[in-house]
């Protein structure tokens, strides 16, 4: 008898809303089981457990819980993760530290868990949900600028050390998303949207699909097979674009 085929299997952490629950989405249209991790309750998913993903007691519980109800791992989805606007000089050293514990030790910990059966068996990728905030100096976000630069660096110590073995470690680099975040971040006065859409090219915020959309093709071992410690900016052309702003505005209306 012929062997069934292998149902994929994707994790995604930090799903229950926002830009999780829009990846979670995607990849569920695209095939996969989707296990969730969140400290929430993640609806309409394969397998949803409620945990912190800094903490190691609940990512090997959760592991052990995926392996048992959905089995081998294909792809994971490190997209859980907290901000902290303040300067730098007025940022609690206690909120530094849990800024770094979820948004790098998180990742750290999962991709240590899961691409360890990954490389058992030769095959599997990693999406890293970094930041424009990765990849720039955004002011008055000191602990989060830091944690994304970190979390590109291990994207790409992880893509050196184990490409060869046959597991894809990437990022997606967002610009600003409207989500429950951002919704947060304007409520305090830090920024309006003309702040956000003026000097983005494309004139418009992110959306949640846009980044959905990018993490499945990286997650695709047939149409990006060979990409491995990328860092894809998702950003309407934000990090690219040098102009000054009266520039930038003009292109737009030539």
């Amino acid at each position: 008898m012929a062997d069934m085929p292998h149902e994929r299997v994707a994790v995604v952490t930090g799903a229950a809303q926002g830009i999780g629950r829009r990846i979670a989405e995607v990849l569920a249209a695209d095939g996969y089981r989707v296990a969730a991790l969140d400290r929430q309750p993640t609806p309409d998913v394969s397998f949803a457990h409620v945990g912190d993903v800094s903490s190691e007691a609940d990512v090997a519980a959760f592991a052990a819980a995926v392996a048992d109800r959905l089995g081998a791992v294909d792809l994971l989805v490190n997209n859980a993760g907290i901000a902290c606007i303040a300067p730098a000089e007025s940022t609690p050293v206690a909120t530094w530290r849990q800024v770094l514990e979820v948004n790098l030790t998180g990742p750290f910990l999962l991709c240590q868990t899961f691409g360890a059966g990954m490389l058992d068996r030769g095959a599997g990728a990693i999406v890293n949900i970094a930041s424009l905030a990765g990849l720039r100096g955004v002011a008055d976000r000191s602990a989060y600028n830091a944690s994304k630069h970190g979390l590109l660096g291990l994207t790409r110590t992880l893509a050196a050390e184990w490409g060869g073995r046959g597991v894809r470690v990437n990022a997606v680099c967002p610009g600003w998303v409207k989500t429950p975040m951002d919704v947060d971040s304007q409520s305090s006065g830090a920024y309006v949207d003309a702040d956000i859409t003026d000097h983005v090219p494309q004139g418009r915020f992110a959306s949640p699909d846009d980044v959905a959309q990018a993490v499945a093709f990286l997650g695709d071992p047939v149409r990006a097979g060979f990409i491995n410690g990328t860092a894809l900016s998702v950003d309407g052309g934000w990090h690219a674009d040098g102009s000054w702003q009266s520039l930038r505005l003009a292109a737009r209306d030539r």
